[in-house]
Order: structure tokens, then C-alpha cells, then sequence
């Protein structure tokens, strides 16, 4: 992070559990937890919009003057994962560890700052472990032919994060892995928390028997570890929250009390060719392979930078061939000797991101610096520095 003049600006963001703006003022101390990667194929750009927006917020409060704990976890053991090396007849472990790697020299390439703490779910089956005996031992688990399911009524504020009703609640559990149709459960929407041996599959031995954690507990049992109870955001794609962030928050609040996190802020669905990006679908687009075919990994950050976390969009090639353009310009105009004074630009660049994260507004703050250089120039000796200081700083584009 570049030298910047102190800049006194705070963050309001779109808080889902709120559905307001809301103020994101952690004093001097932030406390950050962002779901990461389940390493089972390689990073589309719906995985780096996700970074780059948490990333963003990162560099804010940093920028601004904050100490920064930022946690994320890697679900490094999961049916998906298990699946997919049992498909190409690989070792999971070895699998897993591939595409972690593939995945931070990505990020490294989109210059994402790296978390604190990057966590695998297999380093904490031991912790997770503690913690579901934690919430059995307050009454708030149950058992399924060997299972243990949490009991989500056991959790007071259970559904102020999604605020869904309960017919939404059983559909979504449904399509993102869970399991409401199983007999013998009190309620459909009720996650796993243990699950016990399956044939062919990885377990752990523990006070509980052997098995191994759910998707939900892990998370929880990481962030409450490395941050405690009340941190300031979660974060994650918007398909985390329900039932992912919704559970997580449930069972934190058995465990730690209320609230697991005091503000949650989702990053939103990047789709192609008309279709939301997934790997169900197969319509990805790599980070990897964009550069390896030369693309600049600053031109993809742009053209993510470019698009509003609030609103889903469409990736096109028209999008990173605008990027390049604006990096081209951008570059040109920061490479004179000297330019026009950035001392107000740096500060309506701030501005624009604290207010509601606006990074298209604040690549326009950018845009209209560039282009009275442009035009007139200026005879400012620190001026194209300062500005290349507070792009580097606050967007992370060299």
C-alpha cells in the first residue's frame, strides 16, 4: 500500500440484513471475514468480481488510515471437491492443493491483497469439532441416523440475514446443498453440522466419533477463532446468503451470542452469454486462461471495478476491451513528468468509495483527471505521482 495524505473518510454500504445503506465504521480496527474457494476447478471471473469488490473494501479502510484483519477460508473439503477428483481419478488432497495454488496466483495477478489468515476447512476439523459438541451441549443439535443437524429454531434471530420466508427457505436449501426432503428432520431447512463416515469419503476422528463437519459450522468456527463474535462484515457472493451466511449466523449466535457479524455486504452474480457464470452451467471464462492468452490482469480488474457490486452483470469481451482502453489512457496520462494537481481528485476518488463502494464513480473521478491532462496538461512535478499512488492504493491497479 503506497504513502497517501490522510484521508477521513468512513464506508456506507448496501447491508443485506438491514437491506439499507448503512454506515461500515469500524474505528481504527476493521474485522473482515469473506468466504473463499472451494478448490475444485479453476477461477472464473465471477470469483475474482467477488475478491476484487472485498479486496476494494480492503484497501479502503487500510487507505484510510484502519488496521485490517481480514479472515477467508477455503472449503477444502467438500462433496463437489470429493466428486470432481473422484471424476478424473485424482487424489483430492492433491486436487484441492493445485487449484488453491491456481487460485492465489490469480489474485496475485489481480493484485488482491492477501487476507490475514487464508484458511483451509481441513486445518480446523478438530476446532469445528469443539464447537459442534459446543452446540450440542446447549440443545441445539439433534441426531439423523448417526448425523447431527443443527436445530435453526434454536437461534432467536435465525432469518435476519436473508429475511426469506420459509417456502424460499426449503427451495434454495434444496438447490445449494442441503438436504430438506430427508426424513426424519425437524425442520427442512436444518443443516448439517457432523456428518458421519460415508463410504469412499474422508473422515476425522473426534469426541464426536468420526466423520467430518458441515459447510456452515466450518465457516462459523473459523470466524469466531480468528475474529470473535460482533466482527464488523461478512462477506461473500450473493448466493451465500441463504443458506450459507444465514446458518453461519445462526449457529454463531448459539454459540457466541448476538451478533456473529454486525454487517453483511454480497458481491453480485456475474453471468455470460445470458446465463449466470457457474460450473454447473460450464459458460465460465478463467482468470488463468485469459492471461495466459496476454490479456492484461489489470484490464480484468478495470472492468470489474467498472461494474456496481449492487447489480448483477454480464461479462462480454466488449467489457475487457474497454478496460484496456481506459488502462491505456490512464497509463499514458500517469507517465508524464508532470500533470495537473490530484490533490481534490484523490480525495473525490475516496469520496465516490465510501460512498456505497461506487467504483464507477470513482474510475470517472480517474477518467476526468486523465483527460485534462489530456488536454491541457499541467505543471504540477507530484501531481501524476500522487494520483498513481491512490489508484494503486485504493483500486490496486498498477
Amino acid at each position: 500500500m503506497p504513502p497517501l495524505p490522510p484521508l477521513d473518510v468512513d464506508l456506507v454500504a448496501f447491508d443485506t440484513a438491514t437491506q439499507a445503506l448503512t454506515p461500515i465504521a469500524p474505528g481504527r480496527e476493521a474485522r473482515m471475514y469473506v468466504c473463499g474457494i472451494t478448490p475444485y476447478d479453476a477461477t472464473h471471473i465471477g470469483h475474482a468480481a467477488t475478491y476484487v469488490v472485498f479486496d476494494t473494501i480492503h484497501r479502503f479502510w487500510r487507505a484510510t488510515g484502519r488496521d485490517v484483519t481480514y479472515v477467508q477460508n477455503v472449503t477444502d473439503i467438500d462433496d463437489p471437491l470429493l466428486e470432481r477428483a473422484a471424476r478424473d481419478g485424482v487424489d483430492w488432497q492433491q486436487l484441492a492443493a493445485f487449484e488453491i495454488q491456481r487460485f492465489r496466483d490469480d489474485m496475485v495477478a489481480l493484485r488482491v491483497l492477501p487476507p490475514t489468515h487464508l484458511v483451509g476447512a481441513v486445518e480446523t476439523v478438530g476446532d469445528a469439532a469443539a464447537r459442534v459438541a459446543q452446540i450440542r451441549d446447549a440443545g441445539a443439535a439433534y441426531e439423523v441416523d448417526g448425523d447431527l443437524y443443527f436445530a435453526a429454531s434454536a437461534a432467536a434471530r435465525f432469518g435476519g440475514v436473508s429475511h426469506l420466508p420459509a417456502e424460499d427457505m426449503i427451495a434454495i436449501s434444496a438447490e445449494r446443498g442441503g438436504d430438506p426432503e430427508r426424513p426424519g428432520k425437524a425442520n427442512p431447512v436444518d443443516p448439517l453440522l457432523w456428518q458421519a463416515p460415508r463410504e469412499g469419503h474422508p473422515s476425522w476422528d473426534s469426541p464426536l466419533g468420526p466423520g467430518r463437519p458441515g459447510w456452515h459450522i466450518e465457516c462459523a468456527t473459523i470466524a469466531l477463532d480468528l475474529l470473535g463474535p460482533g466482527f464488523d462484515l461478512q462477506g461473500g457472493g450473493r448466493d451465500l446468503i441463504f443458506p450459507h451466511h444465514e446458518m453461519s449466523a445462526a449457529q454463531g449466535e448459539v454459540l457466541e451470542g448476538w451478533p456473529f457479524a454486525r454487517h453483511y455486504v454480497h458481491s453480485p452474480m456475474v453471468s455470460y452469454d445470458g446465463e449466470k457464470m457457474s460450473k454447473s452451467l460450464g459458460n465460465l471464462v478463467f482468470v488463468s486462461q485469459l492471461r495466459e492468452s496476454g490479456v492484461d490482469p489489470m484490464a480484468v480488474r478495470l472492468a470489474i471495478l467498472a461494474q456496481s457490486y449492487r447489480e448483477d452483470w454480464p461479462w462480454t469481451p466488449q467489457l475487457l476491451a474497454q478496460a484496456g482502453a481506459r488502462l491505456d489512457a490512464w497509463r499514458d496520462a500517469l507517465s508524464q513528468p508532470t500533470g495537473p494537481s490530484s490533490v481534490d481528485a484523490v480525495q473525490a476518488l475516496a469520496q465516490a468509495l465510501g460512498s456505497d463502494l461506487d467504483t464507477p464513480a470513482a474510475l470517472e473521478v480517474v477518467d476526468s483527471w486523465v483527460e485534462e491532462q489530456r488536454l491541457r496538461g499541467g505543471d504540477d512535478p507530484g501531481g501524476p505521482g500522487l494520483m498513481s499512488r491512490a489508484i494503486d492504493a485504493f483500486l490496486g491497479v498498477a
